[in-house]
């Protein structure tokens, strides 16, 4: 489906290249995970799929890219479009119209699909990705893991081969991933969509994945089974690091694949000798009483009464949008705060 032949990528300004001498096959109907430390190139890589690399950053590519047979570089952009859908890293920055059933309607429109069709992609679409009862909602009103669906619908009804997401659930909660990794999978098993995914949060996506394509810092590839390229590589989910460092063979890519081995680490691992209270901390720093930051009608932190030590590492957790970024700016002074004080030392 996918061949990269000899690939190499340099950026402008760039004194060595970003990708080198890239050379794999995806075969149809996998779901391939692309791995790295950040700066290694994985972005860059799926750029070049639709041939956004280099014709939209600039740059230089040697080498072929081809897609079902297409080459990349032969072919614009545009003329890519009912081959490749690829969904960015910020959603709602792609979207066209207000409503959710028009921005799945628009591509098609670009695409000069017929009404008839347009209408039958429609409905398919919502009821594939679970969105149906989105319809007529405006996407500023949306979730983020709905809008990332609704992003994954709108390139969906071209009707694709190939899938290329850019860190689908980065801005996401873990129920979110959950739904929106959910329809990934979906789109793998019963369409045969080949999926390409770029993700930092590698152990959400690892245990789905059919490849894994693993960039070093040098623009080098390695690519093959997530287990096999995982076990090796210098980024990995902490389940896989867990495995490598307790010396587990082979390393587990879940939770529950861990747990077949916990008993065993459980009985090498020595007892701690303290009594699990937490670390002593210094005297308190911050003091907040009655802290409350409304957007309008909407109340994103309710008459919060807190007290943070100095040495104190404090997590602030919950849903998107229940006001976690709302309270950090009102403690550090420059956002809102409709009500409440805040003092520091």
């Amino acid at each position: 489906m996918i061949r990269f032949e000899d690939v190499g990528v340099t950026h402008p300004e760039r004194s060595r290249p970003t990708l080198c001498e890239i050379d794999l096959s995806i075969p149809e109907g996998e779901l391939v995970l692309v791995t790295g430390p950040t700066g290694a190139g994985k972005s860059t890589l799926l750029g070049t799929i639709n041939g956004h690399v280099p014709r939209f950053t600039g740059g230089t590519l040697t080498g072929q890219v081809t897609v079902h047979g297409r080459d990349t570089a032969a072919n614009p952009t545009r003329a890519m479009a009912d081959l490749v859908g690829v969904v960015s890293q910020d959603p709602a920055a792609g979207f066209v119209t207000d409503v959710v059933e028009d921005e799945l309607a628009y591509g098609m429109e670009q695409l000069g699909v017929a009404p008839g069709v347009m209408r039958q992609r429609v409905e398919e679409t919502l009821d594939l990705l679970g969105i149906a009862h989105l319809r007529r909602r405006t996407v500023a009103t949306l979730s983020g893991g709905e809008q990332q669906r609704v992003a994954i619908g709108a390139v969906l009804t071209a009707h694709p081969r190939v899938l290329v997401l850019d860190e689908p659930t980065s801005a996401l909660d873990p129920t979110a991933s959950e739904e929106v990794l959910a329809a990934i999978t979906r789109l793998v098993h019963d369409l045969g969509m080949t999926v390409m995914v770029a993700e930092h949060r590698l152990e959400r996506v690892v245990q789905y994945a059919d490849m894994v394509i693993d960039l070093d810092r040098c623009g080098a590839a390695t690519a093959g089974p997530p287990r096999t390229v995982l076990s090796a590589s210098g980024v990995g989910p902490p389940v896989v690091m867990l495995g490598r460092l307790a010396g587990w063979e082979p390393v587990p890519l879940s939770i529950r694949e861990a747990r077949r081995h916990a008993p065993v680490l459980r009985a090498r691992l020595p007892r701690s000798p303290g009594d699990g209270s937490a670390a002593a901390t210094g005297p308190v720093l911050l003091t907040a009483r009655g802290v409350t930051v409304t957007h309008g009608s909407t109340v994103a932190v309710r008459s919060l009464d807190l007290d943070i030590a100095s040495g104190e590492v404090v997590a602030v957790m919950g849903r998107n949008g229940s006001g976690k970024t709302s309270l950090l700016w009102a403690l550090q002074g420059s956002g809102r705060r409709s009500r409440g004080s805040v003092a520091v030392d």
